[in-house]
């Protein structure tokens, strides 16, 4: 799978994903003779293609109230254990993750939360409502098997779903890829209540050694003075955790946001949450064998940033973390272990 997870972008700056789940990633390989600059003549070539959305899967667009959303379903009758699976601050409405995982057995709400069909256009302030409307759909659906749901978050996405854990009803299991235990780059409010968003000083920034900036410093500490009123209350949550983190993240110090959210969590007489720590991984662990992205455009920062990670370490990380969500929820939300170990 080398040539998959060590693509590079021709680009600078630009991000392998996937827009149209619909149709399946093509994928040209051509062996040039020689190794050189221009390449010799073609010897060989062919045509290689992954398929996402799987046979007999079904691809549900939502917009039920206020939900901008897309529902997978998978093949046969149901009732599926439910996840809703929610990014980051990219916006708009990544659907490659959920429908892979519907691919094993899971119905997944794809859930848009800004930047996508009349949803606002920033974020600048988010409401928890929302999100409890998209978590009464999954819970009230007819083949989404209850009582709870699950949860699976990324970057903001990961810190939202700790947030949704810590007050709405009905979610079961919580997993969290690289995310935050304050409420970063947005207010927060529900029902009366209203977290602030943690401080940053852009001072911190750093420029490395290839003029790109690192932003892992930028945040100010959650525990201390200010800070303390964005760290999110998840000792309210009533479900169970999984944080999975990449050691070489640059975005934030997710290991330490981890850690601090175990101590806090055993602290209130709570289970202690699992934490799966990757060496040389960095902030975008996706599905297998997307090639890592070094660097790309953050739209709160509003330039690029360096994201971490060192490839082949990062590839390694994506395929266990794989294995380890959907078996996580499907411990927690089945009650089974999961019937294949197939790594896609």
């Amino acid at each position: 799978m080398g040539l998959l997870w060590a693509l590079q972008p021709q680009t600078p700056f630009w991000r392998l994903v996937k827009k149209d789940v619909q149709r399946p990633f093509l994928l040209q390989l051509e062996v040039l003779e020689g190794h050189r600059e221009p390449p010799g003549r073609l010897l060989a070539q062919a045509q290689h293609e992954r398929a996402f959305l799987r046979d007999g899967v079904r691809r549900v667009p939502v917009r039920e109230g206020r939900i901008r959303a897309t529902l997978f379903l998978p093949p046969g009758n149901g009732p599926f254990p439910g996840i809703i699976d929610l990014y980051g601050t990219g916006g708009g409405l990544p659907e490659y993750r959920a429908c892979l995982l519907a691919n094993h057995g899971f119905a997944v709400l794809a859930l848009a939360f800004y930047s996508y069909d009349d949803l606002p256009k920033d974020m600048n302030e988010l409401h928890l409502e929302y999100f409890e409307e998209a978590v009464n759909y999954m819970l009230q659906h007819t083949q989404v098997k209850g009582p709870g749901i699950g949860l699976l978050g990324i970057s903001k996405g990961g810190e939202l779903c700790i947030s949704m854990a810590s007050f709405l009803k009905g979610i079961t299991a919580t997993a969290l890829i690289n995310g935050s235990v304050a409420n970063v780059g947005s207010v927060l409010r529900y029902k009366d209540i209203t977290i602030p968003p943690l401080g940053f000083s852009v001072k911190r920034i750093k420029i490395n050694e290839s003029g790109i900036a690192d932003i892992v410093d930028v945040l100010n500490n959650p525990l201390e003075g200010p800070g303390r009123q964005s760290f999110i209350p998840l000792e309210k949550a009533e479900c169970h955790f999984l944080f999975i983190v990449g050691q070489d993240d640059r975005n934030w110090k997710s290991e330490f946001f981890a850690v601090e959210g175990s101590k806090h969590l055993q602290a209130h007489g709570k289970e202690k949450p699992e934490i799966l720590c990757y060496p040389g991984a960095g902030h975008y662990i996706e599905p297998p064998f997307f090639p890592m992205c070094a660097a790309s455009m953050h739209v709160l920062v509003g330039k690029p940033v360096v994201w971490g990670g060192e490839p082949k370490a990062h590839c390694e990380a994506q395929i266990d973390a794989w294995q380890q969500i959907q078996a996580f929820f499907h411990k927690h939300l089945t009650g089974k272990p999961p019937r294949t170990s197939s790594k896609l």
